[in-house]
C-alpha cells in the first residue's frame, strides 16, 4: 500500500513542500484594535504583534496617547503583553493619538522572507503604529464605543523615507549621551533633525555643515533618531539619551 502512494505522489507531482515555521510577520501585517468593554472612562487596546512576534518574552510596546494640541493623556512601556489598560477621564468629544513602538531585537523576518523566496536583511523587529480614536456612537442610540478612525498598517522604523548615504565616516557619538552629542557630518550643506520614537520632533538644525556638537541637555531620557538630509537622500542614526 505505501508503495503504491509513494507511486501515486511521484506520478501526479504530489510532493512534500517544507517551509521555514514562520514566527513573525511583517510590521504592516500587524495592528492594534479597541477591546470590547472600554467604556467612556477606561480603554482597553490589543495588539496582534505580542502573539506574532517571538519570542514573545522579548516584545516591547513603548505606548503614547496625546489629545490635538500634543498634551501626554497616558504612557506606558509594556513587556510580553498584547493588552494597554487604563482609566481615563478625557472628553467623549476629543480625538486621541494613539502611538506604540514595538521592538524586539531577539526576532526577525529570516523565515517570512525565506517563505516568500525574498532575499535575508537581517533586521529584528522595530514597527511603529500611529492611528486616532474618537468615541462613536449609533444614529438610534445613545450608546457608543471608541473607534479607531484609520486602521493604518505598521511601518518599519528605520525604513521611514530613508536612503542611505554613501559616507563611510557619519557617525553619532557618545551613545548614551547626558549633555551633548557629537556628530561627525559630511562637509557639504545638510539639514539635522532628532525625533524620538514616537515621531515627535524635537531639535532641528538646517543649512549646516561639517562637524557639530548638539546640546541634547534638555531632552527628556529616552531612544532619539538622528535624520540627516543630505544631497537628496535621508541617514536615520539612533541614540540614547540619560
Amino acid at each position: 500500500m505505501k508503495n503504491i502512494l509513494l507511486t501515486l505522489s511521484i506520478v501526479l507531482g504530489i510532493t512534500p513542500i517544507i517551509k521555514a515555521q514562520i514566527t513573525c510577520l511583517p510590521c504592516d501585517m500587524l495592528g492594534m484594535s479597541v477591546n470590547v468593554g472600554s467604556s467612556t472612562n477606561s480603554i482597553s487596546i490589543y495588539h496582534s504583534g505580542q502573539y506574532m512576534t517571538h519570542p514573545r518574552e522579548n516584545n516591547i510596546f513603548s505606548w503614547e496617547f496625546t489629545d490635538q494640541l500634543g498634551n501626554i493623556f497616558h504612557q506606558d512601556t509594556i513587556v510580553n503583553d498584547a493588552f494597554c489598560n487604563f482609566s481615563h477621564n478625557w472628553s467623549l468629544t476629543d480625538t486621541i493619538n494613539v502611538t506604540v513602538h514595538l521592538v524586539n531585537d531577539s526576532a526577525n523576518l529570516d523565515a517570512w522572507y525565506t517563505n516568500q523566496g525574498l532575499p535575508l536583511n537581517g533586521n529584528s523587529i522595530n514597527c511603529l503604529f500611529t492611528d486616532q480614536l474618537y468615541w462613536s456612537t449609533g444614529a438610534s442610540t445613545p450608546w457608543g464605543s471608541w473607534t479607531f478612525i484609520h486602521g493604518s498598517p505598521g511601518i518599519v522604523v528605520t525604513n521611514v523615507n530613508e536612503s542611505q548615504i554613501v559616507e563611510s565616516n557619519l557617525k553619532v557619538y557618545p551613545s548614551p549621551s547626558f549633555n551633548y552629542l557629537n556628530l561627525d557630518g559630511p562637509k557639504e550643506d545638510y539639514c539635522l533633525q532628532i525625533f524620538n520614537i514616537q515621531g515627535k520632533l524635537f531639535h532641528e538644525m538646517k543649512n549646516i555643515n561639517g562637524n557639530q556638537k548638539i546640546d541634547v541637555s534638555s531632552l527628556p531620557i529616552g531612544l532619539y533618531i538622528l535624520k540627516l538630509n543630505y544631497n537628496k537622500s535621508f541617514k536615520t542614526m539612533r541614540f540614547v539619551k540619560q
